[in-house]
């Protein structure tokens, strides 16, 4: 038996790859579904996804490396044109109010971020940046942004680049400038808006296939990345989220929110950690779960894997340690360390995750 996701279509996007759909059950037969065939595209091709509906802000002015030094987690003065970071804009408490990509580009530093956060992190920096000589420049609108998932990407693009994630480089597509910038699944490429149509044409003429964001979502839980948003809130600390090796830096000077994340990270242990769950069935994003009869969190996203089955993210309480069975709705979720992994030595009938907990069905849940 093998997940997948059934149900009603819905409109597509602008590349033509189906959204989503939106009602899960289980099938005995996989070979026609589309759903697996993107799965397999990113898993060992190169699939393109539109995500130019990211918030999207630039940096300029004498004084704009070192504002932002004084505002994120990361340590944004190293950068040297054509390197990059990924940091986290907190609160001064320690909270997190959105996570951002940071590009050095020389001239500026270009900043993405989840549509959702977008607000919040332009509010703080623009009033943050009085005094400084640094001009905050709007991009949400005036930039695209594809991505190339898979093992096929750096092919299509036809860019040479280091394998640093957040490297980049401006390159020549068929006669359309683009950024072309290293992800941890890919390469990203930033155009500008009116030419995101002729780029993603070219793209598919080199290879790659328009996906769903439901196949790049998948692959994202189950490599444990979180998503602003979705996974994580205002109300998280990085380090609940598994994210102080990417995006913090303990050797950089001040930065507002620093007490609480430096003070957790030398002497506390977090109440919360970001785990994995596999769970018995589909359940909806945001459901409770319980751990012997009380809360000890809710779950983030929740995807159908055709690896795992059915698996998600959440932030859950200390106490819900790797192999805990939660209750998560009508469903059981098994507490596991991230990312996913499969493992080769474990007999039939038991789960891939190394857990011991033998699934009902003799076979992948």
């Amino acid at each position: 038996m093998a997940y997948l996701k059934l149900g009603f279509e819905v409109p597509q996007s602008r590349l033509g790859a189906k959204r989503p759909l939106a009602i899960l059950d289980r099938v005995d037969t996989v070979a026609s579904s589309p759903q697996l065939d993107e799965q397999r595209i990113v898993h060992d091709g190169c699939g393109l996804l539109d995500r130019s509906e990211r918030g999207k802000l630039a940096f300029s002015g004498g004084e704009a490396k070192g504002f932002l030094q004084g505002q994120v987690t990361n340590d944004v003065e190293r950068l040297t044109p054509g390197q990059g970071c990924y940091a986290a804009l907190l609160s001064p408490k320690g909270k997190m109010l959105g996570d951002l990509r940071i590009l050095e580009t020389g001239p500026e530093l270009l900043l993405d971020t989840e549509r959702g956060a977008l607000q919040a992190i332009f509010n703080v920096l623009h009033r943050a940046r009085v005094g400084f000589d640094a001009e905050l420049h709007k991009r949400t609108l005036q930039r695209g942004l594809l991505s190339l998932v898979g093992p096929g990407a750096r092919r299509v693009a036809g860019a040479d680049l280091p394998q640093d994630e957040h490297a980049h480089v401006v390159v020549d597509l068929d006669g359309i400038a683009a950024r072309a910038i290293v992800t941890d699944v890919g390469i990203d490429l930033l155009c500008d808006a009116a030419d995101t149509e002729e780029l993603a044409a070219a793209l598919r003429a080199r290879g790659a296939v328009a996906v769903a964001e439901d196949a790049v979502e998948t692959l994202r839980v189950e490599r444990g990345r979180p998503r602003y948003g979705v996974d994580l809130d205002d109300t998280t600390i990085p380090q609940e989220a598994g994210l102080n090796e990417r995006a913090v830096s303990f050797e950089k000077g001040c930065y507002v929110g620093q007490e609480t994340v430096a003070r957790l990270y030398y002497k506390g242990k977090p109440n919360r950690r970001l785990r994995g769950l596999r769970l018995s069935a589909p359940v909806a994003r945001d459901t409770e779960l319980i751990l012997d009869g009380k809360p000890v969190g809710r779950l983030g996203s929740v995807v159908v894997s055709p690896t795992y089955g059915p698996i998600a993210l959440a932030v859950v309480r200390r106490e819900a340690e790797p192999g805990a069975t939660l209750r998560a709705g009508e469903a059981s979720a098994t507490v596991v360390e991230l990312p996913f992994r499969s493992c080769p030595d474990r007999a039939p009938g038991y789960d891939d995750q190394c857990t011991g907990s033998p699934s009902k069905e003799g076979g992948a849940r």
